[in-house]
């Protein structure tokens, strides 16, 4: 399957999920060049009588269309569908985060603060589901992702129940479709469902945060099904004296036997969990679900700056600082002691094709593999990283770029093309007073040094005095645009492009001039 292009555009990567109604698998759009979700109907779903297969398929084709319709920032994106030989194949946006049970797991005992943030956001998503109106009816963490600015995204609406009242349910009888910790009674029994069997849902979710452990568990389906029917849920101060009572009630309501004893809806949910939303303070992080109350549609968290450097050896843009390895290797990369060479192969044919998102991924994930098979300090590893940095620079992503050129420089200290890539990663960044200086730095090197090149000199020398203007000190890099333009002129000729360029920055710096 690895390597299998569907629809003509979408090269398929990695398995990332898996359920009834297939698989999702991470892919790259060949077309656009960007990581995608593409959930395949799983051929294996389609054995048995042909009634059955149709009804898969069915199901399948009304995912595309109901999850296309909903339009709410808190599901994810569809990008296209269509088929592919005999399979049927949806694809979404790639989404950065956690799953809520991975999120769970690395955050117990959970802070009731942030349960009450996550049922918000889902209840902001359930409202507008039920208004198409659809039901989600398999509402559990694993379908719910902390993204890095704190926001909220529901998955997988692949069984979705349309509320029309001539729909079929789609459905082998005695088959109930869901998961059963997270089944309302009434699914359970495979009767009628609707909004509060998501709600019931919600209220097993928000036990889950709370106490550490959904409800009802049992060694069996049938057993976790019976004790949904029959027993009462604990109340949750008796685990967790701290949870406010306004919320433990409203769990307990959530949990309700009886549809009818539940909230009318989501928006009366969100109404009795919006006095606990939190009002103040500030975010402890990332992937930190009070984030869009506390700072609403404020910036994604920023990555963290590097520390700024000393004074510069001259033929080094900045020294060397300890950069950070290598992201773990994403979904689609090769395996940790995958073929370096294959790798290698892989890498070349991307770029040929110009998939340089796709490429940085193989890159980046085979480099910790190159190094434990031979050395930090090898060769073929400083082959690779020297790769994955210009590669990185060719993608746009020069915040990733920056410590792999830093550690280059490190091991290199006379390459001063690492410290003019550094300096351009500065730039870029907006790191205007360490580019110039960076730029300064490696610019005797490009003049007269051993790696002469005047055109690079000259580069070099606009970019600087254009820092020199964005740092304040305009009557500066007035000056040396000047002194460019007439080196420009007596080595080019006054009608060259790059001495048109400058007299036309110059121009409009001494019109910027006149009006301040």
């Amino acid at each position: 399957m690895n390597g299998r292009v569907v629809g003509g555009r979408y090269e398929i990567a990695t398995v990332i999920g898996q359920g009834g109604m297939g698989q999702v698998w991470t892919a790259y759009d060949t077309r656009l060049d960007r990581r995608v979700a593409v959930k395949l109907l799983s051929p294996t779903a389609l054995t048995g009588p042909a009634t059955a297969a149709d009804e898969l398929r069915r199901r399948f084709v009304r995912e595309c269309r109901v999850t296309a319709h909903v339009d709410h920032p808190g599901l994810v994106t569809v990008h296209d569908a269509g088929s592919d030989g005999d399979d049927l194949y949806l694809v979404m946006q790639y989404l950065d985060g956690a799953d809520l049970a991975d999120h769970l797991a690395e955050h117990d005992p959970y802070p009731w603060e942030w349960a009450v943030c996550v049922a918000a956001q889902l209840c902001a998503v359930l409202a507008a589901v039920h208004a198409v109106p659809i039901v989600h009816r398999d509402l559990k963490p694993r379908n719910v992702m902390i993204r890095p600015d704190g926001t909220v995204t529901v998955l997988d609406l692949g069984i979705a129940a349309v509320l029309d009242s001539d729909t079929t349910r789609l459905t082998h009888t005695g088959e109930p479709i869901g998961s059963p910790a997270y089944m309302a009674p009434e699914q359970a029994m495979g009767g009628a469902v609707g909004p509060q069997t998501d709600l019931y849902a919600l209220g097993v979710l928000l036990h889950e945060l709370l106490s550490g452990n959904v409800p009802f568990a049992g060694s069996t389906a049938l057993g976790v099904l019976h004790r949904h029917l029959y027993e009462p849920p604990l109340p949750l101060r008796q685990v967790r004296p701290e949870v406010p009572e306004t919320l433990e009630a409203l769990v307990l309501r959530l949990l309700a036997k009886d549809p009818a004893a539940r909230p009318s809806g989501a928006h009366e949910v969100y109404e009795a969990l919006l006095p606990l939303l939190p009002a103040r303070g500030a975010p402890s992080g990332p992937l930190d679900p009070t984030r869009p109350f506390l700072r609403p549609h404020a910036p994604w968290p920023a990555a963290p700056r590097p520390a700024a450097p000393p004074a510069a050896d001259p033929r080094v843009a900045v020294p060397a600082q300890p950069s950070a390895p290598p992201p773990p290797p994403l979904p689609g990369q090769p395996p940790r002691g995958a073929d370096v060479a294959g790798a290698v192969e892989q890498v070349k044919r991307l770029l040929g094709e110009g998939a340089l998102t796709q490429a940085v991924d193989v890159l980046g994930g085979i480099l910790p593999a190159a190094a434990a098979e031979h050395g930090e300090g090898s060769p073929v590893v400083r082959i690779l990283r020297k790769q994955y940095a210009s590669t990185l620079m060719d993608d746009g992503q020069y915040r990733r770029a920056l410590p792999e050129l830093r550690r280059l420089a490190a091991d290199d200290p006379g390459n001063v093309q690492f410290g003019h890539d550094i300096a351009l990663c500065l730039e870029q960044l907006g790191e205007t007073a360490e580019a110039l200086a960076a730029f300064r730095a490696v610019l005797p090197a490009f003049e007269r040094g051993p790696a002469q090149d005047p055109g690079r000199a000259f580069d070099i020398r606009r970019r600087a005095a254009l820092l020199l203007v964005a740092t304040g000190q305009h009557a500066e890099g007035r000056a040396e645009l000047s002194r460019l333009l007439l080196d420009a002129e007596r080595l080019y000729g006054p009608y060259h492009p790059l001495a048109d360029e400058l007299r036309r920055a110059l121009e409009h710096q001494r019109q910027l001039g006149r009006r301040g």
